[in-house]
């Protein structure tokens, strides 16, 4: 409707012009000037008002423009009170802006969504400009991963982490690389990704930040796994038959006729050296045996464990060692009702491993001190064995679940692989937080709160 009007205004305007152009130039051939003093004024006042409509278009239309360069799409152009030849385009104006500011909640809709979702996930995820460094945006992720509240470039992180800020420079987009952090006096294993993002402005840099200290640790643990079985298969195989020819051998040499012989000197010495071989394969069958434990545990029977029962009989049990080396042993438990489903009897020998280990670390502590705690953090239910003792270099930390290996001579390397291997079997985990001089807690990790 207003189209029409502005369509005939339009053409009424133009017909007015041309009739006056005529009736100027009739008047002009004709001689009839006194007729120009009405024609000419006529012809100059719709000539100025053609001009002005044009003149009010455009500023119609530079208004908008402004309107667009400012991103100010809260302007309304009032249709009611404007000229019928206006009223189309200010009513288009308007339709612009509606569209843009729809446009724009939908973007920042999906904006906050998406600000949400990256806030929401355990990955952390950094972006900064890679010419200047500056860090464009930062998730709470990130911030909790590596302790830092607040980032505004890249190369800060160069004071704080010096080989984790090299390993993230000089990381090429598309690729992936495991770097090792120490937070909390524990190693964590960060898988860390590349990618870029190009703008017409800038280039940035996309890193994500994912912990996958769990997931290697269940695979380390099933390809130890499977090594212990080939090689306990193996060593066995080939040990038993040189153990029974050791036996038949020394039998062979107490017979009568060789101990009576001329040869009996000689043959002490043989007997000796056999005597050595049959201990040593005994040594290696029996060592061998021991490892065979790590792969006998399959299915644990699952029971729901009230911990508070479960500390006192630990306390009970490890009371008399613990007296006699004066250790003392104290309990926190702000919930005496929390529980945990898990089999108890792995569990307690989880447990024992872990005072046993802790037992031997406090020996030289001037007062030596064992803690048994347990808390629910983040829906996950942690139990604690800490200890004042000498502590772990943060250099072993990462070796200590390694099946074959110990802190001490006298030790097979064997308790915590088990204890690792208990907890995983429970989908859970176990993680060791030391120093050295300042103690070592073992945490205990069971998912989900009882």
């Amino acid at each position: 409707m207003i189209f029409k009007k502005y369509e005939w205004r339009l053409v009424l305007r133009v017909a007015l012009l041309l009739v006056a152009l005529t009736a100027t130039s009739l008047a002009l051939i004709k001689g009839m000037y006194l007729f120009l003093l009405i024609t000419l004024p006529l012809v100059g006042y719709l000539v100025v008002d053609m001009i002005r409509l044009q003149r009010r278009i455009l500023e119609e239309v530079r208004q908008f423009i402004e309107t667009v360069r400012y991103r100010d799409f809260s302007r309304h152009f009032d249709v009611r009170k404007a000229p019928a030849e206006l009223k189309l385009i200010r009513q288009g104006f308007n339709d612009i802006n509606t569209t843009f500011k729809s446009i724009s909640r939908e973007r920042e809709t999906q904006y906050q969504y998406l600000q949400k979702i990256l806030e929401l996930v355990d990955t952390g995820i950094l972006s900064y400009e890679m010419e200047s460094g500056a860090v464009s945006w930062v998730n709470e992720s990130f911030k909790r991963l590596l302790d830092i509240p607040y980032i505004k470039t890249i190369h800060s992180l160069e004071k704080r982490e010096a080989a984790f800020y090299k390993e993230i420079i000089q990381l090429k987009p598309g690729e992936s690389n495991v770097i090792s952090l120490t937070r909390n006096q524990q190693v964590i294993k960060i898988l860390v990704s590349a990618s870029i993002m190009r703008t017409d402005q800038q280039v940035n840099k996309l890193i994500a930040f994912q912990n996958v200290s769990e997931a290697i640790d269940e695979t380390e643990s099933k390809a130890w796994q499977k090594l212990l079985n080939v090689m306990t298969h193996e060593i066995m195989n080939s040990v038993a038959p040189i153990s029974s020819l050791a036996d038949t051998l020394k039998k062979r040499l107490q017979s009568p006729d060789l101990v009576n012989s001329t040869l009996s000197e000689e043959l002490d010495d043989i007997e000796l050296g056999i005597d050595t071989i049959k201990k040593r394969s005994d040594g290696l069958l029996k060592f061998t045996e021991s490892y065979r434990n790590l792969n006998k545990i399959t299915k644990p029977d699952v029971t729901k464990i009230r911990l508070r029962n479960l500390f006192e009989d630990l306390n009970n049990l490890m009371r008399p060692t613990l007296e006699k080396k004066r250790i003392e042993l104290e309990i926190i438990l702000r919930d005496p009702g929390l529980t945990v489903e898990a089999d108890v009897h792995l569990i307690e020998q989880v447990m024992i491993n872990l005072l046993v280990n802790a037992i031997e670390a406090v020996k030289d502590s001037e007062q030596p001190r064992i803690t048994l705690s347990a808390e629910i953090l983040k829906n996950k239910t942690l139990v604690k064995v800490t200890d004042n003792g000498s502590g772990i270099p943060l250099e072993l930390l990462d070796k200590i679940f390694i099946p074959f290996f110990s802190t001490r001579k006298t030790g097979s390397g064997i308790g915590l692989s088990l204890c690792k291997q208990i907890m995983l079997l429970h989908k859970g985990n176990i993680q060791a937080q030391s120093a050295k001089d300042q103690g070592t807690a073992f945490i205990l990790q069971f998912a989900g709160a009882v």
